[in-house]
């Protein structure tokens, strides 16, 4: 029988027991852990933090609060789905802690997913009714979805503690306007200049204010104070754009959203806005390479596709308008006016029963919207009574 070489031998002895070393080396403690990545997310050392919560899961796979913590470094680091996945975790773990629920309305939030995060919001208001972030941001999500009756009923309790913040004066004066509680949209814009003072910021903001109301000569004076005030305060020069072209002076707005596009090149509204008004001066041409441009800043915006459509239509292509008109449609199926762009875009490719189909679906979605105005006027109505 042939000898083994000896450093064979050694690594056959050793090796069982090596191994058995390895087998008994004790676990780490998660609590210690836990502790060491809590310091790194109090540290904003998010990767060590991260690091941390994960190595507790695979320790302790049941921890709630590993997994909510591991979501707050998530949410903080804009990774928002990762950060849902991770607080519904927690969540399955731990269904009574609020402020699981109240971060998992906050991702919904910062996704602009307003209507998902609604309910955990008031979760956490039936739990803790003064909880100031909860009624802060579910008023929030209110204004966003155009629920101005909620959005002020949020938002009232938490006057005193708010009322030196400018966003949410903003938000209270406008959601009051729409209500058509005048005196205390009044109320709450003063308030807004009192603590703004006179600056481009604050004309702004009151610019703004005016134009979601429609108040569209006070917006005026409002913005032209802000851009005097600093021409190159973004989103100024907009909005006045927006205002002029509300008011017929075409020209103005136009000018506007250039000056807009020179401060903030990489948004694309101006874009988008200065396009739609020179296709209705009748520079198709023109209107093509703006809402392009706001195309490749941003390709899921169906208004410039729709206006892309329009001024393919003025060009005498309705193959190219028809591509850009169903993509504007897959972005926004709810839009009776895109439907019925996309109908006269069927019409003048010869195509005539798309078309029908079209205009039979946005005439079914204007009727929807009448009855949902109606409803917010008046309340959901009864059914109508079988005649006796």
């Amino acid at each position: 029988m042939p000898m083994r070489p000896l450093a064979s031998l050694l690594v056959a002895v050793l090796m069982p027991a090596t191994q058995a070393r390895r087998q008994t080396r004790p676990l780490p403690d998660p609590r210690a852990v836990f502790e060491r990545a809590q310091a790194a997310l109090a540290a904003r050392n998010y990767a060590a933090a991260e690091r941390g919560f994960r190595e507790v899961l695979k320790l302790d796979p049941e921890s709630a609060a590993a997994y909510s913590n591991l979501g707050v470094v998530e949410l903080r680091t804009n990774r928002l789905d990762a950060a849902i996945r991770s607080f519904a975790a927690a969540k399955r773990l731990a269904p009574n802690v609020v402020g699981i629920d109240l971060n998992l309305g906050l991702a919904y939030y910062q996704k602009q997913q307003f209507r998902q995060a609604i309910p955990y919001f008031e979760r956490v208001l039936g739990v803790d009714p003064t909880s100031v972030q909860a009624h802060y941001l579910d008023g929030m999500c209110h204004f966003m979805l155009d629920e101005y009756g909620p959005a002020v009923a949020a938002l009232v309790p938490i006057y005193d503690q708010e009322k030196d913040d400018l966003d949410y004066l903003f938000v209270l004066g406008i959601s009051y306007g729409k209500l058509k509680r005048a005196s205390e949209s009044e109320q709450t814009f003063a308030r807004l200049v009192e603590i703004g003072g006179d600056t481009p910021h604050l004309h702004l903001l009151l610019g703004k204010a005016y134009l979601d109301l429609y108040e569209n000569q006070k917006a005026e004076q409002e913005l032209e104070k802000a851009v005097a005030g600093d021409p190159r305060l973004p989103f100024a020069h907009y909005n006045l754009g927006v205002d002029y072209q509300r008011l017929g002076q075409l020209d103005r707005a136009a000018a506007e959203f250039r000056q807009e596009i020179a401060v903030s090149p990489l948004e694309p509204w101006a874009y988008e806005s200065r396009g739609v008004v020179l296709l209705e001066q009748g520079h198709a041409a023109e209107a093509i390479r703006l809402f392009r441009q706001a195309l490749e800043r941003n390709p899921r915006l169906p208004q410039s596709l729709a206006g892309l459509g329009r001024a393919y239509l003025a060009e005498g292509k309705p193959r190219l308008a028809l591509a850009c008109l169903k993509r504007a449609v897959a972005l926004e199926p709810d839009s009776a006016n895109l439907h019925y762009q996309l109908g006269q875009a069927y019409l003048k490719a010869g195509e005539k029963q798309p078309a029908e189909k079209e205009m039979t679906a946005a005439q079914k979605l204007q009727g929807r919207a009448r009855e949902e105005q109606a409803e917010r006027l008046n309340g959901k109505l009864p059914p109508p009574q079988a005649p006796e």
